[in-house]
């Protein structure tokens, strides 16, 4: 059956991805006065003297808010907060099933910043976390940093982040594999948005110096014109060396090619213009910036996609349910860039020395030691930066 038709068939016949289920018994008058009243009043007025109870009390230290206003859903783009339902239910099913945190989805009605943040912030108090999703670029930016000013609990954009933390995760073992020292490596960047702009900083805090930027624009240099804020901003931290011109122009002589952007944008030429064995990430979907195959065949020593179908898959569910139970465990105000590091070196540590190959460089989707393994190396970086509230 064509996946399309399978897809819209099964979603019809589960009539939602997901469903509340009770912890607690109500099958007797004594199960309902103490469940309900008058034996809840004993929780809430403990939680009325203390609201960090609300954690004991609750289902609140094992709950997340996937949020999105359906501006940037999938490649589909803005469809609405609606149509965006299915992803969100999605996300929360993944959750659950890869780092058994319980999730709800959210949709909001508005495409104004202040509006979406006031929103949020009110709710802030139901979760544990705030997962951000299918939010368009820059308004995502904002948003984030916006939300993580006035909620004290976690908040984190999983379309930067978690992209971010799979990527530098492939980069530390691809270096690895290829011998390359990480402050020596140079790198170039296509697409700018959400996740391109998170990659790069991550990229920079993991210790690689030169990094240059791409878009539409050509590369991102101080003073480029037609550049947006963000784009402004990224051009101030990456391209040391002030290069100008197109991908094409850039990429000559680097050692790493990230895109997050459109397929067939890169060609085998370009591939070969490249540094000996580049290490070469493709992450349009479905179609990549260039073929695998022609990846390969160009000299690539390493190539990674967004693609199960493919080998190193960049797939974020390597990453948010691990980093939200670490979180979670430790009831963390934050999600800070140590945290997403820890979570990257971790998942990069799974692969054994004896393991490492040009098509083994990132944990697969499934391997049942992910979670655990990126949960307490996002645990300890919250307690050893002073994050954690338990």
């Amino acid at each position: 059956m064509d996946l399309k038709k399978k897809a819209l068939e099964l979603h019809e016949q589960w009539a939602g991805k997901i469903e509340v289920t009770t912890r607690c018994e109500v099958n007797s008058s004594e199960d309902l006065s103490l469940a309900y009243t008058p034996g809840v009043a004993e929780p809430c007025l403990k939680i009325k003297d203390n609201v960090d109870l609300s954690y004991t009390y609750t289902r609140r230290h094992n709950m997340v808010a996937v949020i999105t206003d359906g501006s940037a859903v999938l490649g589909l783009g803005d469809i609405g907060p609606e149509a965006g339902m299915p992803v969100m239910e999605g996300k929360c099913v993944l959750f659950k099933a890869f780092g058994d945190v319980d999730a709800v989805p959210l949709c909001v009605r508005t495409k104004d910043v202040d509006e979406f943040v006031k929103c949020v912030s009110l709710l802030a108090g139901s979760f544990g976390g705030i997962n951000l999703e299918d939010i368009s670029a820059p308004r995502c930016f904002e948003i984030e940093r916006k939300l993580k000013e006035v909620c004290d609990i976690p908040v984190f954009h999983d379309d930067q982040h978690g992209t971010a933390v799979i990527v530098a995760g492939a980069i530390i073992n691809a270096l690895k594999l290829t011998g390359r020292k990480i402050e020596e490596t140079r790198a170039v960047l296509q697409g700018s948005g959400a996740a391109g702009t998170a990659i790069t900083k991550l990229l920079l805090t993991l210790g690689i110096k030169d990094i240059v930027m791409c878009d539409k624009i050509g590369a991102l240099h101080k003073g480029a014109e037609g550049m947006t804020d963000a784009q402004a901003a990224m051009a101030e931290i990456t391209n040391p060396r002030g290069l100008k011109g197109s991908t094409a122009d850039v990429i000559k002589g680097a050692d790493i090619f990230i895109g997050v952007s459109a397929a067939n944008t890169v060609t085998k030429d370009m591939i070969r213009s490249m540094a000996k064995d580049p290490i070469i990430f493709t992450m349009a979907n479905p179609v990549p910036e260039i073929p695998r195959d022609d990846a390969i065949e160009a000299g690539a020593a390493v190539v990674g996609t967004g693609r199960s179908d493919y080998p190193n898959q960049i797939n974020n569910v390597l990453a948010f349910p691990g980093i939200f139970r670490g979180a979670l465990d430790v009831r963390a105000s934050d999600i800070n860039d140590e945290m997403k590091l820890a979570a990257a070196y971790a998942l990069a540590n799974l692969v054994s020395e004896d393991e490492l190959s040009a098509e083994y460089i990132i944990p697969k989707a499934f391997d049942p030691r992910v979670k655990d393994a990126v949960a307490a190396a996002v645990a300890k970086a919250a307690v050893e930066t002073g994050v954690n509230r338990i």
